[in-house]
């Protein structure tokens, strides 16, 4: 072949990589969760970042050469084996048979309604819809569902990230009624809805509204539909404007509402009908059929969570509710449960295995997940567990040798300890980690399954799990706070610590030698994934608000400043961006879920036990993860700048400076560059942010009085505002 031909075959290639053909956005996405593939997995093998496969899937833009050859190609071996004919065909077998269908993703039969609801309500999957092509009328009901449009809402005010709407949830995840019958759905679409009572708006819910949301992994279950209602909309269905019981949240059994609900044969999940309540009946097979809802006049949308959500108008309410659900997890709770909910939905904890002597589907433990409720360690055990209560009497009040403490940050430096130099400096200048629990749990092994114990064991730091060990003759500089404790003190002896504090304490050359342990040799990355969504949440609800990662620092600065100012203007994405942030530390903290209740007697088990999320060992290494990076960066920014904190909170530090800007401080390399190892100015997840500055003499009178000026820095108090 000569030079020229050769020259035209290669512009010819060059050609066919630039026109080849794609299937349709939802096709592409389609194929990749039908050979259970992750974004990520296609992003490895493509070259390319999460988000470019995202945009790919959801049309916002197309492959460019050479990747779009190599993605085209990898979507026509995916369709060979996964055509779109077979899955229709089980699909309709299926439904035409009552039964799970052959490439179902967990076609096993659903559990009986949940022990507890704490989390997010009953357990099950969706009912798949008889015919999601027309809208029926249920039983009963006089008109129909009617759709109407509202005004559009402006550009920067919708989802960017809205992946291709799925037929059987064509109306978004949830809707927000009002006492007039309007339904209040994403990207103003507004529904005539014409229930009168609450069993025939579950019955619409799930049925004509066609509401709802695909589920997060290929072995989990689609999301339930969520109806929000309004205070007039409570009242048009019978609901009282305020909840009467406020320690027990919820309607008393007797309530005409409740009764009418179990005649219907509808049934409540164990914490009846409050704030956020669950309709569901039993399931038949795979399927179920439930409906969440959320009275917004008994406080479904705390304020300390949800900003001024619930002072929103319904239509700005169901954008917002959506954008979170969108993001993050269609809302089952409050943001603590919705966090725990979170971790399930992305790593379910069963999957469909076939039986290979029927030849059917089973439900089977899906690996790298938490499968079952186990008891905890008797020192990660909290002192109302059982556990503890077989060991001591009730009024014992366990040691530090008998109780794991890892907790965050409340240190202050005594006045005693600031230098001259330190004095002179006139102001007193807070940064805080971002989402420093989110960045805390990513790539953090931690216990899968039921803690084993060991006398004598060798540290190893891969290993996780508590151990009882002696870290009180660590040196660590008296104005820095000690790593090992969250009041900042030295350890006085033998205490329980979580693998990564011990794992520091040898990073820092000190020889450990641990007592005893409990450990856990079926471990995993298990928040991963519970990270990855979180921290994308996090950065697209930052970047409306204009700031960006990889902004220099100075700039970044200003725009944190001026998304503050924005925030008032914005209230639907402010109470977005909240909720975030929520959902982060209510997730870790509800993995210890304390009981609640008036009937609660010490010593018994409470309902969130029998949880495979209740898990106290994970709680305490997230912390403890949290701590010892906030204290790694101190101790860097003490040794390679002579930098010492003044107070501690959490994640925020509180240093005194020369100028009232982080700028101010932060040392940098003879390059101009941040210090290596130290704290970066950044919106992403374990860099910081600018959280207030204050004059030395305040600073200096709340070290006087005992008080935390990071508490205190940003003008409010950090503990009040959810910080």
């Amino acid at each position: 072949m000569s030079d020229e031909q050769e020259q035209l075959f290669a512009a010819v290639d060059a050609l066919l990589e630039q026109v080849a053909a794609l299937p349709a956005p939802a096709e592409r996405r389609r194929l990749r969760e039908a050979a259970g593939l992750s974004r990520d997995q296609i992003a490895q093998a493509l070259s390319v970042r999460r988000e470019t496969i995202t945009s790919w899937e959801t049309g916002r833009s197309d492959p460019r050469p050479p990747k779009r050859a190599a993605y085209a190609r990898l979507l026509s071996g995916l369709a060979e084996r996964h055509p779109e004919a077979v899955e229709e065909a089980a699909e309709e077998s299926a439904e035409a048979s009552g039964a799970a269908p052959a490439l179902a993703v967990n076609p096993a039969p659903a559990p009986a309604p949940p022990y507890d609801d704490s989390a997010g309500g009953p357990a099950g999957r969706v009912p798949a819809p008889q015919d999601r092509r027309t809208a029926g009328v249920a039983a009963g009901q006089a008109r129909t569902t009617v759709t109407r449009e509202r005004p559009a809402a402006r550009p920067q005010d919708q989802d960017q990230d809205q992946d291709p709407v799925d037929p059987r949830f064509a109306h978004g995840p949830l809707a927000v009624l009002d006492g007039d019958g309007s339904a209040y759905c994403a990207g103003g679409l507004v529904l005539d809805c014409p229930a009168t009572d609450l069993p025939s708006l579950a019955e619409w819910a799930l049925g004509e509204a066609r509401l709802g949301a695909p589920r997060l992994h290929r072995n989990g279950q689609d999301a339930d539909p969520l109806v929000v209602l309004t205070e007039s909309a409570a009242v048009r269905l019978g609901l009282p404007a305020e909840l009467a019981d406020r320690r027990g949240l919820r309607l008393p059994d007797d309530h005409e509402v409740v009764r009418r609900i179990r005649k219907a044969d509808w049934l409540l999940t164990r914490r009846g009908f409050g704030p956020w309540a669950w309709l569901y009946r039993p399931a038949q097979g795979s399927r179920r059929r439930c409906v969440q809802f959320a009275v917004l006049p008994w406080g479904a949308l705390d304020s300390r969570t949800w900003g001024e959500a619930a002072a929103l108008p319904p239509a700005d309410l169901a954008d917002m509710l959506a954008t979170y659900a969108a993001r993050v997890i269609t809302p089952r709770g409050t943001t603590a449960v919705c966090g725990l909910q979170l971790m399930t939905a992305l790593r379910p904890p069963t999957r469909a295995v076939r039986d290979e002597a029927t030849g059917s589907w089973v439900s089977a433990p899906s690996p790298g997940t938490l499968t079952a409720p186990v008891d905890p360690a008797p020192p990660e055990a909290p002192d109302e567990h059982p556990v503890v209560a077989a060991l001591y009497p009730r009024t014992h009040q366990r040691t530090p040798d008998q109780v794991l403490d890892e907790e965050a940050y409340d240190w202050i430096r005594s006045p005693e300890l600031l230098t001259d130099a330190e004095c002179a400096r006139p102001y007193a200048v807070g940064i805080d980690v971002n989402m420093a629990f989110a960045a805390a749990a990513n790539r953090l092994t931690v216990g899968l399954g039921a803690p084993v114990h060991v006398t004598s064991p060798v540290f190893d730091k891969k290993t996780p799990g508590s151990w009882l060990v002696d870290l009180s003759s660590v040196e660590v500089d008296p104005r820095l706070p000690n790593p090992f404790t969250p009041h900042g003190a030295r350890p006085e002896g033998p205490a329980w610590y979580a693998t990564p504090t011990v794992a520091y304490a040898v990073e820092l050359g000190h020889h450990v030698a641990p007592v005893e342990a409990y450990l856990r040799p079926d471990n995993g990355a298990y928040l991963d994934a519970w990270y990855t969504r979180l921290r994308d949440a996090y950065l697209t609800t930052m970047e409306e608000f204009g700031v960006r990662a990889g902004m220099p620092e100075a700039e970044f600065l200003a725009a944190m400043e001026e998304a503050e100012r924005h925030k008032a203007e914005h209230p639907g994405r402010a109470a977005v961006l909240s909720a975030i942030k929520a959902t982060v530390k209510g997730g870790i903290g509800k993995l210890r879920e304390r009981p609640q209740g008036v009937g609660y007697r010490p010593g018994e088990r409470w309902p969130a036990l029998e949880r495979p999320t209740w898990r106290p060992d994970i709680r305490a290494a997230v912390i403890a993860a949290a701590r010892i990076n906030m204290h790694r960066k101190m101790l860097r920014l003490a040794e390679g700048a002579g930098l010492f904190p003044i107070a501690v909170l959490s994640d925020c530090a509180v240093y005194l400076s020369d100028g009232p800007s982080p700028l101010d401080f932060l040392p940098r390399t003879p390059e101009g560059k941040p210090l290596p190892g130290g704290f970066r100015l950044g919106v992403s997840p374990g860099m910081v942010k600018h959280e207030g500055t204050q004059s030395l003499m305040w600073a200096v009178r709340m070290l006087d009085e005992g008080h935390n000026p990071a508490r205190h820095i940003k003008g409010t108090d950090a503990v009040a505002d959810g910080e």
